[in-house]
């Protein structure tokens, strides 16, 4: 099988332009997920943010999900669990609206660190969206545009940690699933593995490595391009050993935006227009019950309420 495809996002300054914008292309057609090196955002904040994570995770995350794992008797389990997940989770918000100042238990550095963090991320998830309208033969802002809504796009943030797990045979750290949303970036341990992606009907690791960004696609990016980039399935293997840091960020639309295929794309395809359009939270509501299930009955789900939404242009900001 082919190697997992690594891009070196230093080399779209120069003659290395064309190479690296068709791996990208490639890597979105063909995987849905791939990991980017020389991105812009500097190894001292990746240092201190996996630093500041790590103590957060010791000092106010550690015992809770002890309890949570002795409440729910999983180091007793005789049986596969598929109801659960071998995972120590917290949320941010950082757009339309940020919540960092108010999430509880966090020490003021680990919250200086997570903005200026989710603000380089902002930047990277933006010039990404710039990058695949290039290679889409999309107007360059058409798909920030097309995420913007009324007041932004969502952009948040999962902090989760996989400690060590005695029966990685009978629980998922993550069970396998698509992302709803747009486009996200990991920021992941670079020592301890476990995410994989399904490609070709197998499992497929994602290596971990130092000072990457891995960046996977969601549904609506697979809805907007018609189904020419794909959402694809991927889960995170429990370990017996080490802590797997996870810092996934979602670059999502706008609560109220309309979410249907780019008509620019349309117009070269004999197969027409294949994906409903939604609003963006309608689809999000269906998710939330339906994460860890095949995401093609949550398209047909959502062709059901088409005809109520108004599909206008997307506008020029």
């Amino acid at each position: 099988m082919e190697s997992f495809p690594v891009i070196d996002l230093e080399k779209l300054n120069g003659e290395g332009r064309g190479t690296t914008m068709a791996k990208i292309k490639d890597a979105c057609e063909n995987w849905g997920f791939f990991e980017l090196v020389n991105h812009g955002i500097s190894h001292q904040l990746l240092d201190t943010v996996e630093r500041l994570n790590k103590e957060h995770y010791k000092k106010r995350m550690e015992q809770k999900f002890k309890q949570m794992v002795a409440s729910k008797g999983l180091e007793a389990a005789q049986s596969e669990i598929d109801d659960v997940d071998w995972e120590s989770t917290f949320h941010l918000r950082h757009l339309p609206v940020s919540n960092i100042s108010e999430v509880p238990d966090l020490e003021e550095d680990y919250r200086k660190a997570m903005k200026q963090f989710a603000l380089e991320l902002e930047k990277l998830a933006e010039l990404l969206l710039d990058l695949l309208c290039e290679n889409l033969g999309l107007e360059k802002g058409y798909l920030k545009r097309a995420f913007h809504g009324s007041k932004g796009p969502t952009f948040g943030t999962k902090v989760s940690n996989y400690p060590p797990c005695p029966k990685p045979d009978l629980i998922k750290g993550l069970r396998a699933h698509t992302d709803a949303g747009g486009v996200i970036l990991l920021f992941q341990d670079d020592k301890v593995g476990g995410l994989q992606l399904l490609k070709d009907g197998q499992w497929v690791d994602v290596p971990p490595m130092h000072h990457s960004i891995v960046v996977n696609l969601g549904d609506q990016l697979e809805v907007i391009t018609n189904g020419k980039y794909k959402s694809v399935e991927h889960r995170v293997i429990a370990q017996t050993d080490g802590n797997r840091m996870s810092i996934a960020s979602f670059y999502n639309p706008g609560s109220d935006a309309v979410i249907y295929p780019a008509t620019e794309l349309l117009e070269n395809e004999e197969k027409g227009r294949v994906y409903p359009k939604f609003v963006f939270e309608e689809y999000m509501k269906l998710y939330a019950g339906l994460k860890f299930q095949a995401k093609e009955p949550r398209f047909e789900a959502m062709k059901t309420i088409e005809p109520s939404i108004n599909l206008g242009p997307i506008t020029t900001m």
